[in-house]
């Protein structure tokens, strides 16, 4: 009988490591327009005030894809995404743009990968008068929010299923994101779904506006 501290050491020790995709999901350009971090001191209490984008990859049988999700800070609802296997801007401004179809956030606020700060994506943002920020390195816990949504995203869809393709990936995320969003109770909603919270403040903060006109 073995603890997992020495068999961390043996491993190290026979230089032997599990073959695993790394987690590179953000790639900065050094040529490409950066924005600044709008977030710090901002209170985010209504719906639509604050969005945020990540990406991070989903594995199948053999291989894996990427996953961009778009969500609102203030009820965690996922707003729009999409998966692709290759991570290029693409698959992110059609996810922007479908997420701007139905509302438009005051800041949309990203890390700095090359998706991100690419000429499609904000000029989408900047075409629809959303402000644009952007996380400075080594701000790992700016986007905490979307960091946990990934983490319920792998222990409880994806790592209990062994996608074989593409299309078994977009299904199962699918009918996670449904979930999520309508029935997953949420400790710090005050125990609501993100789609209570995100259209129940939004029809109150639409009341509030009537009745000050």
């Amino acid at each position: 009988m073995v603890n997992h501290q020495r068999v961390r050491r043996l491993l190290r020790k026979m230089g032997l490591e599990a073959i695993y995709p790394k987690r590179q999901t953000s790639f900065s350009h050094p040529f490409h327009e950066k924005y600044p971090y709008l977030l710090r001191g901002v209170l985010v209490e209504p719906p639509n005030q604050v969005w945020f984008a990540d990406i991070t990859y989903i594995r199948l049988e053999r291989g894996f894809v990427y996953s961009l999700v778009i969500m609102d800070w203030h009820s965690r609802y996922v707003l729009s995404w999409d998966i692709s296997i290759t991570i290029n801007a693409d698959f992110c401004v059609s996810s922007l743009k479908l997420a701007l179809k139905s509302a438009r956030p005051e800041i949309f606020n990203t890390d700095q990968g090359v998706q991100f700060i690419s000429v499609d994506f904000t000029s989408t943002l900047e075409g629809s008068g959303v402000k644009i920020s952007m996380d400075g390195r080594g701000r790992v816990y700016d986007n905490i929010f979307i960091v946990r949504l990934w983490r319920s995203v792998k222990y409880e869809e994806v790592y209990l299923h062994d996608y074989l393709t593409v299309m078994d990936a977009r299904r199962g995320l699918e009918r996670y994101f449904t979930f999520y969003n309508s029935e997953r109770l949420h400790e710090s909603l005050g125990y609501k779904t993100p789609h209570e919270v995100y259209f129940g403040d939004s029809n109150k903060k639409q009341k509030k506006s009537h009745r000050a006109t």
